[in-house]
């Protein structure tokens, strides 16, 4: 089976490999035959040793594909079955999901430390107990949601994590009132799709940041009313609001220094999203003057900041209903033998999300 592997954290390029296992099936798991998936930026951060991953490991969390077999005591899959790959499956019984904060489950985490894969030279795990830059995978039935036959699979897989992080930031987490003004930091594809919440919530005046002027311009398309680099930001906040600030800032890249301009951006008593995901230690530095003075609100939001069920079953309902735009965010397609080209489209900023096809 072929899968792409990193051999160490720290290195730059992946291995595409033909004797790769998928190990762990059983009861309680599902086989997946991955059909495609989409390159997140998290997966970069693992790569590099930002986000917290064992190596060597498998790359991709945001995929979609068949069951191919489904093992003891999973009643409600069965082969055949069209699923997309949810990386954060909540229990349903610990503390967290009884308050009705699934996305904040740390079941799905504890899958992480168990190898996904082997092949003759050892075991390989999953990125976040999933990894999707394989032909096949096995995961907990719960991490395998069903999707209906007339979503595409490389649609589904962008619902697996990207659209549905940063549209649930706008529509969840920031709640964002109509006719407010917002400023999203960050415009690959997950800022793309907060952008998107925030024009289905009835923002007035959408201002888009990023440094690569292509994905500028692609931010207009899906419902920016203004687009600039991070230098511009300063002039943007005294055009659109007089220099007080924005209603709503999201931060989309996380950075420290991002989400410190964010914070200084952000209205007295507005909100700042944070829904980059960061290093540990990389930190945050405020004033407790300003914490207290300024009553601004900081808002993190994790995968979404909502029920991960309901949000999948909404954006596929949205986007049925044409109000939001997910085939355009798919700028670039590779097969699996050309990832490390995905790779490099991502650090430039020529994709705002690559389709790696199995």
């Amino acid at each position: 089976m072929r899968a792409a592997v990193l051999h160490e954290i720290g290195q730059d390029k992946l291995e595409v490999l033909d004797d790769v296992e998928a190990v762990g099936f059983g009861p309680g798991k599902v086989r997946i035959r991955v059909r495609a998936t989409g390159l997140c930026h998290s997966d970069l951060s693992a790569m590099s040793g930002v986000l917290p991953q064992p190596a060597p490991f498998v790359p991709g969390h945001e995929g979609a594909g068949e069951i191919i077999e489904v093992g003891e005591g999973v009643g409600n899959l069965k082969a055949g079955d069209r699923v997309v790959v949810c990386w954060l499956p909540a229990c349903g019984v610990c503390p967290a999901c009884k308050r009705g904060q699934t996305e904040l489950c740390l079941a799905g985490f504890m899958n992480a430390g168990t190898p996904n894969f082997k092949r003759p030279g050892g075991d390989l795990f999953g990125f976040a107990g999933t990894g999707t830059f394989t032909e096949e995978v096995v995961v907990d039935a719960g991490c395998a949601v069903p999707i209906p036959d007339d979503v595409p699979f490389d649609i589904a897989a962008l619902i697996g994590c990207g659209v549905t992080t940063g549209l649930g930031a706008a529509l969840n987490t920031a709640d964002v009132a109509a006719g407010s003004s917002v400023a999203v930091i960050g415009c690959g594809g997950v800022g793309i799709s907060a952008i998107q919440g925030a024009r289905l919530k009835g923002a007035a005046e959408i201002v888009a940041v990023d440094p690569v002027a292509s994905r500028r311009e692609s931010a207009l398309k899906f419902g920016a009313t203004k687009a600039v680099s991070p230098d511009e930001l300063p002039d943007a906040k005294q055009q659109v609001t007089g220099g007080e600030g924005f209603d709503y800032v999201f931060e989309v890249v996380g950075k420290s220094a991002t989400a410190r301009t964010a914070y200084d951006h952000t209205r007295r008593g507005g909100t700042l999203v944070v829904v980059g995901a960061g290093a540990m230690d990389d930190f945050l530095q405020l004033n407790m003057f300003e914490l207290f003075f300024d009553e601004k609100r900081i808002l993190p939001s994790m995968y979404g900041g909502g029920d991960v069920l309901t949000s999948y079953e909404r954006t596929i309902a949205l986007w049925r209903a044409g109000r939001i735009d997910l085939e355009g965010l798919i700028t670039h397609r590779v097969p699996l033998a050309e990832i490390n080209e995905a790779l490099d489209q991502m650090r430039t900023g020529t994709a705002l999300r690559t389709c790696i096809e199995i």
